[in-house]
């Protein structure tokens, strides 16, 4: 059953099973954070090798592709050959590759573990974070189109000449140059050029294939619908792809000591941490106001802790996790419920602000 909970670090949702029961039920995401299998066996149902994650991850991107919005991004925390192997997957379903994160670790992450006679490879102290967006397309009578292309062919469709298209936006030629395109140079239109392209065209354009530009065959596009097609960015600057800080440590680390609750099946020792890979609160932070707004929905599909629900609630966001270990969850309610704490929350990343 799911633990449906507001309250705590605010409004959040944590659904006790596998998220592929939970999708359907949830609203549509801003942004999905996934932290599910890596392939190296770290959790029950994590296979033992990078090989078996393709088919393990495909059923859950099937679901993301059809629950998503044209406007969702996904956040996909893995190693590199973990990434590397489940990307195919990610692409056939629609997710367009942005750009790839890396966490640093430090050196301090492999010292003492490894040494010249027992490796033969350069120590790993990274894992990656690879930003995806939804790959926005639109059906047509000769087939399904990139937004690129659809741009110039709703307007070809029409009988107008490219260069009017600068006299429906009002330009010197900036309108054929960026949005018409379909070079590099193309960018996506802002809501009001969208908004003076559809209308010119539909004024101007032949009368027998109108409306164009439109997204349900009825009706030209709106600048506000226009806008609700594109992913969200909130650009910071000084903030590059490389993230560096050393694994969790200190009062946010869950650990078999007493400083968090050690979960009831299996207790660890003294000073072991309870999760293997728990992310720090400052990554889903930055995640989300990169690219979500307050009052946006967050998916976490393989919750474990749940930090990025965490992050989420404490910022305004509704969070939805799902986690089929019975002792994560317990803790990611323990965690949910109780007060939040500005100290984690500037952490260990506030000396790269």
């Amino acid at each position: 059953m799911p633990a449906e909970v507001t309250g705590g670090r605010g409004e959040w949702t944590l659904f006790r099973g596998d998220a592929l029961d939970a999708y359907a039920q949830w609203p549509a995401p801003a942004a999905i954070i996934s932290d599910g299998a890596y392939g190296v066996g770290g959790f029950p149902g994590d296979p033992r090798t990078a090989d078996g994650l393709a088919d393990w991850y495909e059923p859950h991107i099937e679901s993301w592709a059809k629950h998503a919005r044209p406007s969702s991004t996904l956040w996909f925390w893995n190693t590199e050959l973990g990434w590397a192997t489940v990307h195919p997957v990610l692409v056939r379903h629609g997710w367009e590759y942005v750009q790839t994160i890396v966490w640093d670790k430090g050196i301090a992450h492999i010292a003492g573990n490894v040494n010249g006679d027992t490796i033969r490879r350069y120590p790993v102290v990274t894992e990656v974070c690879v930003f995806y967006r939804r790959r926005l397309e639109f059906p047509t009578p000769d087939g399904v189109m990139a937004a690129k292309k659809w741009l110039r062919y709703e307007w070809q469709r029409a009988g107008l000449r490219l260069q009017a298209a600068n006299e429906a936006c009002g330009v010197a030629n900036a309108a054929t140059r960026k949005y018409l395109t379909q070079d590099w140079l193309w960018y996506f239109p802002p809501p009001e050029m969208m908004r003076r392209l559809a209308a010119y065209a539909n004024e101007h354009g032949r009368p027998s294939g109108a409306p164009y530009y439109s997204l349900d065959g009825n009706a030209p596009v709106t600048a506000e619908e226009w806008a609700s097609l594109r992913d969200v960015w909130q650009h910071t600057h000084g903030i590059t792809n490389v993230w560096t800080a050393p694994p969790l440590n200190g009062d946010e680390r869950f650990k078999g000591n007493g400083v968090r609750s050690a979960p009831r099946v299996h207790r660890p020792g003294r000073n072991a941490t309870v999760h293997l890979n728990q992310k720090p609160l400052e990554f889903m932070h930055r995640i989300l106001s990169a690219a979500t707004r307050p009052g946006d929905v967050v998916w976490e599909p393989f919750g474990g802790l749940c930090s990025g629900v965490v992050a989420a609630a404490e910022s305004g966001r509704e969070g939805y996790a799902a986690e089929l270990v019975e002792h994560f969850a317990d803790l990611a309610i323990e965690r949910l419920r109780s007060p939040a704490d500005s100290s984690t929350r500037r952490g260990a990343l506030a000396r790269q602000r």
